[in-house]
């Protein structure tokens, strides 16, 4: 409800502030309102992604820890939807393919059944190579799983400052109008400073949301890059295991 008051109405909620607002207040809020709207539709699909990766990763490994040889493994991860861990493990099936042709009969696109290859094994410098390689697709899978996580880490830091500004602007744009009424009591002043502090509110309410989303996807992405070394090693322990480095 809207009170009078030396012939002007005061606003006594908060989104009466918000309407009675100064267009430069309007436009901070309108920035953040732009500004929340992305930062939860980013939220909303990195929760989606992470949650979709950690199904595929147990339906993977259930895959890899039933088959006893590489080329098995190989051939039943084919046969999944595609995720980070087959292609992972495709890339470097394919690599040492080229190393060392036979290694899977007839190619390695799992046409027909696996037929061991004659022992072979690696130089230093072509294990050196297949590490890098298996080492570049991490990298590739963990920079788009990472994928507009920093956006969040923008908007945590830059919602507040935006308030702020906003919240400035209001102060100032409530002094002059004290200056031209020529009153300076609290019920003067009161409804400038509380409309001014409306964008810090807004700033504070984009923020702490991102930011703690960015936190837990950092975190989250820290573990699906480290299980993907993981397995990555795991690839190159099977090969030697198996006698072919």
């Amino acid at each position: 409800m809207l009170l009078l008051q030396v012939g002007r109405a005061v606003p006594t909620t908060p989104w009466e502030l918000v309407l009675t607002s100064s267009r430069e207040t309007k436009f901070v809020l309108a920035i953040l309102v732009v500004f929340s709207v992305v930062s939860w539709y980013l939220i909303f699909l990195k929760w989606w992604q992470f949650r979709k990766m950690r199904r595929q990763a147990d339906r993977f490994m259930g895959e890899i820890e039933r088959a006893t040889r590489l080329e098995d493994a190989y051939h039943a991860a084919m046969r999944l939807p595609s995720s980070p861990y087959n292609r992972l493990l495709r890339e470097g099936i394919q690599f040492f393919s080229e190393l060392k042709p036979g290694f899977l009969k007839g190619g390695v696109k799992g046409d027909g059944p696996a037929t061991v290859a004659p022992a072979t094994t690696l130089t230093t410098t072509q294990l050196e190579a297949l590490r890098m390689v298996l080492a570049k697709e991490v990298a590739a899978e963990r920079d788009a799983a990472a994928r507009f996580i920093p956006w969040l880490a923008t908007f945590g830091s830059v919602s507040p400052l935006l308030g702020l500004l906003g919240t400035v602007l209001g102060v100032m744009d409530a002094f002059i109008g004290i200056a031209l009424g020529g009153s300076g009591n609290i019920a003067a002043v009161a409804p400038g400073v509380a409309e001014a502090l409306v964008t810090t509110v807004a700033g504070l309410a984009v923020a702490v949301p991102s930011v703690v989303a960015y936190n837990l996807f950092v975190n989250r992405l820290g573990l699906f890059a480290g299980e993907l070394e993981g397995f990555a090693q795991e690839i190159i322990g099977t090969m030697a295991r198996e006698g072919r480095l």
